[in-house]
């Protein structure tokens, strides 16, 4: 054990470069996903799929986004490895915020519906 490691906390394991290859090609499938939700969700894919998809499309992408956005924390930002009270610092605000988030796209959606009336 060299001296970094141990006033790091000790040995842990390190992804391996196939494990980031395989996250890589994760993040590339899920991106696919958002272009093809997108596409579809505007009527480039067909006018049924989109009245199928267009109610949810922003829901699908944020949902898709937000995977995305952990897989890039926990591997390439090394979340995975850190201690948890790192961890638990970064990601509590980010529930928060997103919960924030969600909550104001309902109350905007309700509004919009209530106020169309």
């Amino acid at each position: 054990m060299d001296a970094h490691s141990h006033a790091q906390g000790g040995d842990h394991a390190h992804p391996t470069p196939g494990l980031y290859f395989k996250v890589a090609l994760v993040l590339f499938v899920l991106t696919a996903l958002e272009v093809l939700a997108y596409e579809v969700g505007h009527g480039r894919m067909g006018a049924d799929l989109q009245r199928i998809v267009e109610p949810v499309v922003v829901m699908l992408l944020l949902v898709l986004s937000a995977a995305k956005f952990a897989l890039v924390a926990m591997f390439y930002m090394h979340l995975k490895q850190d201690p948890k009270v790192l961890t638990n610092l970064f990601i509590w605000p980010l529930l928060l915020a997103a919960t924030v988030i969600a909550a104001m796209i309902v109350i905007f959606s309700y509004w919009r519906v209530v106020g169309a009336k």
